[in-house]
């Protein structure tokens, strides 16, 4: 959901109005319209679940009732436009014909909305391959540091006669942690990996495909 109910006032008095779906909206704004100053002014009141952004101009007050997962920016966006259409058609149309422009808006604001879910989830899915791809990369690198290791000490305790154990007290320090630190991390990448499969579903739930 984006824009809600839309509405144009001159100070109490609605003149038009349009409401996407149903719900206590007239009631909203009809609380919240007693509250707005009669000066040219731009706010935003917040009614429970809801968001109610305005413009007052000229005593005329435009107003949307939204959720608050919309952009803010295409909130004046949309606002300025109605204040566009209405400056222009109000004083010659009914409050029927001037509804219909209001239908029209709240139409176009979510087929917006729609488009920017959906890009959300474009970059989400982008997000999740290019992580996994830098991680799987990084995982066959130290996969093959570690064979590569692992070859290099066999070989010298094959030919110092010692058992081929990387716990073995003939290791080096060094080497000993090497092997320790590798196969730690490689588990490690490994969990990260699975997590960022719960990560990608998570995000893509919080950003749905939503049809018009």
């Amino acid at each position: 959901m984006a824009i809600l109910f839309a509405v144009v006032a001159r100070g109490p008095t609605i003149l038009a109005k349009h409401a996407w779906c149903g719900g206590n909206f007239l009631e909203v704004t009809e609380q919240n319209l007693a509250k707005i100053p009669p000066e040219n002014n731009k706010l935003t009141y917040s009614h429970g679940n809801y968001l109610l952004h305005y413009i007052c101009q000229d005593r005329i007050v435009y107003l949307f009732i939204m959720d608050d997962d919309f952009e803010r920016s295409q909130d004046l966006n949309f606002l300025n436009e109605i204040k566009k259409r209405a400056q222009t058609a109000l004083p010659y149309v009914t409050e029927s014909e001037f509804s219909s422009v209001l239908a029209a808006q709240l139409k176009k604001s979510h087929g917006f909305f729609s488009h920017y879910h959906h890009y959300h989830r474009i970059n989400c899915v982008h997000l999740y391959h290019c992580l996994t791809s830098l991680w799987w990369i990084y995982m066959a690198k130290l996969c093959e540091e570690i064979r590569k290791k692992k070859l290099t000490l066999t070989k010298d305790m094959r030919e110092q006669g010692v058992k081929s154990n990387p716990c073995d007290s003939n290791l080096s320090h060094t080497d000993r942690w090497y092997l320790l630190v590798s196969s730690t991390l490689f588990s490690l990448f490994k969990i990260l990996f699975y997590a960022s499969r719960f990560i990608f579903v998570l995000l893509t739930s919080l950003f749905p495909q939503t049809s018009d």
